[in-house]
């Protein structure tokens, strides 16, 4: 990682925060078991929201799906019914199409590339497009790495492997239509439903992180898993327009300032954590592979992929200044 990039997203002013008046409950939403990285960024936002506010603002967590599919739990936080949810990234495509940049495979190749692309000018692009277009603001990023494939047919270590997989997606076009590409038969599928699917077999295999797949118990149903690196996994904790305007600016200023630093705790726990999760698979009979040819993935993603979503995400001109952006 760039010590420039994280100096800077380190750098966090420590100043106190004014105790607040009244007592408020908020619920967040979780569409992963709590101890996921899901989990460990909530917990950490909860812990510093109830410190900073000295008590006064208390969260309350709803992991693993308890209050719906995590589609629908943006749906709730746009409409103020629910306070926030943090969710997978491609889980809120469907409400700001713009949005889907951060989708698109082979856009992030590291660690460094997926802070830069959620700080700074560019973290504050997306929470604009959020705000504008999605009806929730960015609160904080959980890091979630690469979403590996796991099938339980086959190990797959190259594009002849993988032709004809069924593998379960998010209700995302641009992830759709990258598993299409690559030979898949992609099907869109809430993430409360994939267990079940993947154990009668009605998928064969999905992607998601080490962690993920992991706290999901996937190897108990997914055999094998292939180290693919299309996608960089981004889970946003959101937090709706409407609920935001309702609150004073100490509270908006408690919840911004724990969400960045609960962001912060959430890349240094998955970059210690992903390797004791990937042990914990093998452990448990999973087959890891590697790609002898991920060469061509890229090629195919950038040729085959890219082009067909420039006027969905706003334009070439907007993803190329993305691109460039991650490469300064």
């Amino acid at each position: 990682m760039k010590l420039k990039q994280l100096a800077k997203f380190a750098a966090i002013s420590i100043l106190a925060l004014p105790v607040l008046a009244s007592a408020k409950t908020m619920k967040v939403g979780m569409g992963d078991p709590i101890e996921s990285d899901q989990g460990a960024y909530a917990i950490r936002f909860q812990e510093l929201v109830e410190f900073y506010s000295g008590g006064d603002i208390k969260i309350k967590l709803y992991p693993g799906g308890a209050l719906g599919s995590e589609t629908e739990m943006v749906q709730n936080t746009r409409l103020g019914s629910l306070d926030m949810a943090l969710v997978g990234i491609g889980n809120v495509t469907p409400f700001s199409k713009k949005l889907g940049a951060l989708t698109m495979p082979y856009l992030i190749t590291n660690s460094s590339d997926a802070v830069l692309i959620t700080t700074g000018e560019l973290g504050e692009y997306w929470n604009e497009l959020a705000i504008n277009e999605a009806g929730v603001n960015i609160l904080g990023w959980t890091y979630s790495n690469f979403r590996h494939l796991t099938n339980s047919k086959r190990p797959v270590k190259n594009l002849e492997d993988v032709k004809g997989l069924k593998v379960r997606v998010p209700q995302n076009s641009i992830m759709l239509k990258s598993w299409e590409v690559f030979g898949a038969n992609p099907i869109a599928m809430a993430w409360t439903e994939t267990f079940t699917a993947l154990q009668q077999k009605v998928v064969d295999g999905q992607d998601n992180p080490y962690i993920v797949n992991n706290t999901m118990k996937f190897y108990e149903v997914q055999p094998y898993l292939t180290e693919v690196h299309h996608q960089y996994s981004l889970q946003p904790l959101l937090i709706g327009n409407r609920t935001m305007g309702k609150l004073s600016d100490e509270q908006r200023a408690i919840l911004n300032r724990a969400g960045l630093e609960a962001q912060q705790y959430a890349l240094v726990f998955q970059m210690t954590e992903a390797e004791n999760a990937k042990q914990n698979m093998i452990a448990n009979g999973v087959e890891v592979s590697t790609l002898e040819d991920e060469d061509k993935w890229i090629a195919l993603a950038k040729e085959k992929v890219w082009p067909e979503f420039y006027d969905d995400i706003g334009g070439k001109e907007s993803f190329d200044d993305v691109l460039e952006k991650l490469q300064q």
